[in-house]
């Protein structure tokens, strides 16, 4: 009798081991997917507020582009007015040149001065990235190395 009670505990034992080890194993594969979840959730969220905060760029830097060039606009309608008015009222002529000017150089786009922008080379032969440059030649020297001058390098 003892013999087949052994074996009925046995097989009850064998079978709560295998039910704990499966829902042990059960909790351990349900967590990384609950995890994973909860990483896309975020992911996604995460995304969603980027492109909110991109369309709300786009909208910030429309808006600014749309304001500038109304400040240009009455900027160029404030000269010309100021330009007619001078023109009617002032009498100084060198007042009026200006003003025109100013109003000439802007429509053309153009320096007042007509400064032309900076290079990153020099004028002849001997710019200031020449070996030479900087050095005094004797006057001989100065006729030779002109008569002989290469083409810059480039």
């Amino acid at each position: 009798m003892y013999e087949s009670n052994i074996d009925w505990i046995l097989a009850i034992a064998s079978g709560l081991a295998g039910i704990g080890i499966g829902a042990l194993g059960y909790h351990l594969l349900n967590a990384n997917v609950a995890r994973n979840q909860k990483v896309r959730q975020r992911l996604a969220e995460s995304e969603l507020e980027l492109t909110q905060v991109k369309d709300s760029l786009n909208d910030h830097f429309a808006r600014a582009a749309d304001l500038l060039q109304g400040i240009q606009r009455q900027s160029q309608e404030l000269q010309q007015q100021l330009a007619q008015s001078a023109e009617r009222f002032c009498d100084d002529d060198q007042l009026k040149r200006r003003l025109k000017g100013s109003d000439e150089s802007v429509e053309s786009g153009d320096d007042a001065e007509g400064t032309a922008p900076p290079r990153d080379y020099a004028d002849g032969t001997h710019g200031t990235l020449s070996e030479d440059f900087g050095l005094r030649r004797a006057p001989e020297e100065a006729e030779t190395a002109s008569a002989t001058a290469q083409p810059p390098r480039y």
